[in-house]
């Protein structure tokens, strides 16, 4: 066998040198004769050969030179007027900047963001006048989430457009104003016919994007959505990029092909007190990781002003140099004159001195970074809107503030620019070539142009061409009935066979899946504990959503409830992610304006694992008008016993409580859940009420009772009257919810030794009473001479004795309606940490399992005067109940 003996000798660097040249020029014969596809493929073919000799290549090869991705050979041709939609721009760019300032004058202090939208005007434009398209015939339509610090340049393009009047556009950031006002941010439920998706909360609109984006898939996929198109266009700050949800949702993206994808990072470099990463390169670190997700990636860093110095930079010199500043550099030049710049980037390299000679000082200050460069801008979209099979990126260079002058251009402080003198706002209208006197620039006066004027004709043909103005929303989608109560018959009629509340869902859930009506409208979501739940079941029925299919044989194939993943998968999982989770539930729940596809979404999950981990995501489900069905699952600090402090919920109906159009409800029997969903669907999809709910569900197993007649209303409201006492005796009530209702009914049977008469009450949802009883406060605050009760105050009118109301959750629920009982409420709940313990530990622990209940109600009928101290000494002997124990809330 032959060998090779390894060359020991030093290398010549000159023979180096000239061998380097070789292999250089044997490859660009490669790509002259065969093209750029060729040479990938060479390269990966010697890479593959020097990996199975198992040499490694130890460096990265995430990171392309610090250039544009699109070569001037590669840049198509600009099909626009240039010229036409620059002056457009500068228009949109100053009344953007005017109407900040003009709230600002006002003396409000509601304030406002102008150098935002600066940095994105070019770019923006460019999408505007070329690729944003609205819904039209044959065209599913585009979503387009912009930076919400940019928001008053598409409220100044909408006023140009006549979308929006002057009124509104002084009236900014004043939503209480005669007239109206504008939102600051994007919010959907503040401007629901204009924006199309919430931005304000940092980075949640990226994980927004991507499952917007596969979602649109997903109905495709499932033929509830013609294959027609449409893109989702995600813009974000490369500051906003170092929230975790950024990056930590990006791979979803490229597993799920979603070539219908497009995020754009305005890498202006600075985050709002400073720059991104000084010492560093933010849009080589954000290509790392986007090129490792699998992403397709484009660069836009430079201007057309580089182009002849990059043709001219034969030994590199200009790129190594480019390569060696870091963003503190950068930023510094930004703010330099042009002989600063100049001296700083030679760094006394004669051959780079020599290559800049061609630029004086003056093109050295002005020169552009490609993210103010429309005809680089529209290379990237036009590649970006014709990518197929994975999504795209736009990492593109921008200057913050830029056109804001001198005082706000490039400096640390743009983001905090809110107000500039009446001389800066001059200068900055004579820049943009605002045709106002100098008292009208100085007053901050916005300008419209002639309708007829060349600028107003050209925009509005430009919209005209792409299906109508952006961003909007526009809500259509087919009617949508509710199921009779009867689809959920086992619910309803009951059982004495046990079963978990959770188990009680899933039935209910397969049933409507089912339903000839509703069923393909229904999107089960879970993240990764659908056998926790029970839901296995579902798999084989329905399939979970791949937008591959199913390329294995699962392990369990031969088992009766295998798993099977489909392309027309109903069912969404998720896997170990509650915010692509919530982002897939935000999806589905906005499907009927977005897509005019009215799904029902149902999200189940931990529920400790909802609002206290992606709280943010189910407020700005809130805003976007989503609907849907959110289910907490494993519910109660005692109910899921063994699983300790950060498993066990007591306080997520607290958290709900803060959510304006959230309806949450603890029920504690099956039919009560089947009331509930039915009037939920009711109310969401035939009445088109912009509310969605939370229900929480357990994991203890208890005989489901049947339907008593004539509670649907109070199971609505909040409270009925679930059981009557009609014995004589001491008069208590007893108020239970979830699965604390089995220890009320304990407890009940306890009182009885007593000799007391103890009627059962069911707590749906102490939040609904809350909110029902606070409204109509209100009402007697402003009407005090029309005074109402409320329902709690209604349905107690005539009760006497002990009132004692138990909650597997924070006692501030209970006393939330405490005020309205008419001799006081007594109330027991789960305050403090959650412990690993049995159930019954637990329940003895936080004073909530049956003999707690029943104490609380002797203690408070002899505090009444009703109850004998023998009784009471009697019953604290027999319950086994302490006189000194530590607090569970400071456990």
């Amino acid at each position: 066998m032959n060998t090779v003996t390894p060359n020991t000798e030093p290398y010549n660097n000159e023979d180096m040198a000239q061998e380097n040249q070789e292999w250089i020029e044997a490859l660009n014969n490669i790509l002259d004769e065969q093209g750029d596809l060729r040479g990938k493929d060479i390269l990966r073919i010697l890479q593959d050969y020097m990996l199975s000799k198992n040499i490694n290549l130890t460096e990265a090869t995430l990171n392309t030179p610090y250039r544009n991705s699109i070569s001037v050979n590669e840049q198509p041709a600009y099909p626009g007027q240039a010229e036409l939609e620059r002056k457009i721009e500068n228009i949109i760019r100053w009344n953007a900047a005017a109407m900040v300032l003009k709230a600002n004058d006002a003396g409000t202090g509601v304030g406002g963001h102008i150098a935002t939208y600066q940095s994105a005007a070019t770019m923006l434009e460019v999408g505007f006048n070329h690729f944003f398209r609205n819904k039209s015939e044959g065209y599913g339509g585009d979503q387009l989430l912009v930076q919400a610090h940019a928001a008053p340049g598409l409220y100044a393009r909408a006023y140009l457009e006549g979308r929006l009047t002057a009124e509104q556009m002084t009236n900014f950031r004043r939503e209480l104003q005669t007239g109206g006002g504008l939102s600051s941010y994007p919010h959907p439920r503040r401007m629901p016919d204009f924006w199309q998706g919430p931005t304000a909360s940092m980075g949640l609109s990226t994980p927004s994007a991507i499952y917007q984006a596969r979602f649109m898939k997903y109905l495709e996929n499932r033929g509830l959505k013609a294959a027609d198109g449409g893109k989702v266009w995600c813009f974000i700050g490369d500051g906003e990029s170092d929230e975790p949800e950024v990056l930590g949702t990006i791979n979803m993206a490229t597993r799920d092909n979603l070539d219908n994808l497009v995020m754009v990072v305005n890498c202006n470099l600075q985050r709002l007190d400073g720059p991104v990463r000084g010492n560093g390169k933010i849009i080589q670190e954000l290509e790392r990781s986007y090129r490792g997700a699998g992403w397709n990636v484009i660069k836009v860093i430079w201007g057309s002003e580089w182009d002849e110095l990059f043709a001219r930079d034969h030994e590199g010199v200009l790129q190594a140099r480019m390569d060696r500043a870091v963003d503190g550099d950068y930023q510094f030049y930004t703010v330099s004159d042009g002989e600063t710049v100049r001296n700083h980037w030679i760094e006394e390299d004669a051959r780079l001195a020599e290559l800049m000679k061609i630029l004086n000082n003056e093109e050295i200050r002005c020169i552009r970074r490609g993210g103010q460069d429309r005809k680089k801008i529209y290379a990237a979209f036009e590649r970006a809107a014709n990518a197929q099979g994975r999504p795209t990126v736009i990492l593109m260079k921008t200057v913050k503030g830029d056109g804001m002058g001198a005082s706000a251009e490039g400096q640390n402080t743009a983001h905090q620019k809110k107000q500039l003198s009446a001389e800066e706002r001059i200068e900055m209208g004579r820049r943009f070539g605002i045709p106002l006197s100098d008292e009208a620039l100085a007053n901050a006066d916005l300008y419209l142009p002639e309708p007829d004027s060349a600028e107003m004709r050209y925009m509005h043909a430009r919209r005209e061409s792409l299906g109508g103005y952006l961003p909007s929303r526009k809500v259509e989608h087919p009617a949508v009935q509710a199921p009779e109560l009867s689809l959920f018959k086992d619910a309803v009629n009951g059982s004495e066979r046990e079963q978990s509340s959770t188990m009680a869902f899933v039935r209910m859930l397969a049933r409507m899946m089912k339903d000839k009506s509703i069923g393909r409208y229904v999107v089960p979501i879970v993240p990764d504990e659908a056998r926790t739940f029970g839901m296995e079941s579902l798999f084989n029925q329905f399939g979970i959503y791949s937008s591959e299919g199913q390329k294995y044989k699962p392990v369990d194939s031969s088992s009766l409830l295998p798993y099977k993943e489909a392309k027309d998968g109903q069912l969404l999982q998720e896997g170990i992610c509650e915010t692509g989770a919530m982002a897939s539930f935000l999806a589905a729940g906005t499907a009927y304006a977005n897509y005019s596809v009215p799904t029902i979404p149902f999200y189940i999950f931990y529920s400790i694992f909802g609002f206290q981990r992606v709280g943010d995501m189910i407020w700005a489900c809130s805003d976007s008008l989503a609907k849907g069905f959110l289910l907490g699952a494993t519910a109660g600090r005692t109910t899921l016993n063994g699983e300790g402090l950060q498993h066990q919920d007591g306080h997520s109906h607290a958290i709900a409580a803060t959510v304006p159009n959230m309806y949450s409800y603890d029920p504690a029997f099956a039919y009560e859940l089947a009331v509930i969903v039915r009037d939920g669907i009711e109310r969401m999809y035939e009445r088109d009420e912009k509310i969605f709910y939370y229900i929480t569900l357990y994991n203890e197993n208890y005989p489901m009772p049947a339907m008593p007649e004539g509670v649907t209303e109070g199971v609505l409201q909040g409270l009925y009257r679930f059981k009557a006492d009609q014995t004589e005796g001491y008069k208590v009530h007893l108020i239970g919810s979830g699965s604390l209702m089995q220890e009320v009914l304990k407890a009940a049977d306890i009182l009885a030794e007593y000799g007391c008469s103890t009627d059962i009450w069911s707590a749906t949802s102490y939040n609904q009473l809350t909110r029902e009883a606070l409204a109509v406060e209100r009402h007697n605050m402003l009407n005090p001479e029309q005074p109402k009760q409320n329902y709690v105050q209604r349905l107690m009118a005539d009760e006497t004795g002990s009132f004692v109301a138990v909650s597997d959750f924070v006692k501030s629920l209970p006393n939330g309606i405490a005020r309205w009982f008419p001799q006081g409420l007594v109330t027991l709940g789960t305050d403090g940490f959650g412990l690993s313990e049995s159930r019954p530990s637990l329940r003895d622990h936080f004073e909530v399992d049956a003999r707690y209940i029943a104490w609380a109600a002797l203690a408070d009928l002899y505090k009444k005067s009703v109850l004998p101290i023998e009784t009471l000494n009697q019953a604290r002997e027999a319950l086994n109940i302490p006189r000194e124990k530590a607090d569970p809330a400071l456990f």
